[in-house]
């Protein structure tokens, strides 16, 4: 039987897909005490980055947007390994921290990161509400337009 995130991510359309492997040493995620630490995901899918290049040089705002919304559905994916299969043990969305690869004249990198954060709301309702950080960077791995990383509170 599905649990009320489950049914939610159903609702919206979601299926969780297989996680990327990382790319370099490190873990997908830490659980320590109530807090599960995600590495930042990219906007893959099927194992392969999905948007590529700069925002705002080849790459849209909007592009860029939905591309953060991937990475949050990335970052699901290792939520619910971290929750031992179960996300309705998570309480509260604590952190999301975004990086968006664009020139140095860009300047909606809050717009594009609400890709993400607004997903966290529509699944998590109020407990999707968090804290975040939002940075323009010259280049990301794989040459992803976004990547996003997360911070979640369980039971």
């Amino acid at each position: 039987m599905a649990g009320q995130v489950e049914t939610r991510l159903a609702e919206l359309g979601i299926t969780l897909p297989r996680p990327m492997a990382p790319i370099a040493n490190y873990v997908p995620y830490v659980v320590t005490g109530n807090l599960v630490v995600i590495s930042g995901q990219l906007p893959a899918v099927d194992g392969q980055v999905a948007v590529t290049g700069k925002v705002s040089w080849g790459v849209s705002a909007d592009k860029a947007k939905d591309a953060a919304r991937l990475c949050f559905i990335n970052l699901l994916v290792h939520l619910k390994a971290a929750c031992g299969g179960d996300l309705d043990r998570v309480r509260r969305v604590v952190r999301l921290g975004g990086f968006i690869a664009a020139p140095s004249d860009f300047r909606d990198h809050a717009q594009v990161m609400n890709g993400a954060s607004d997903l966290a709301v529509a699944v998590f309702g109020d407990a999707g509400r968090h804290a975040r950080t939002t940075i323009g960077v010259p280049s990301l791995p794989a040459d992803a337009s976004v990547e996003v990383e997360g911070m979640f509170e369980i039971a």
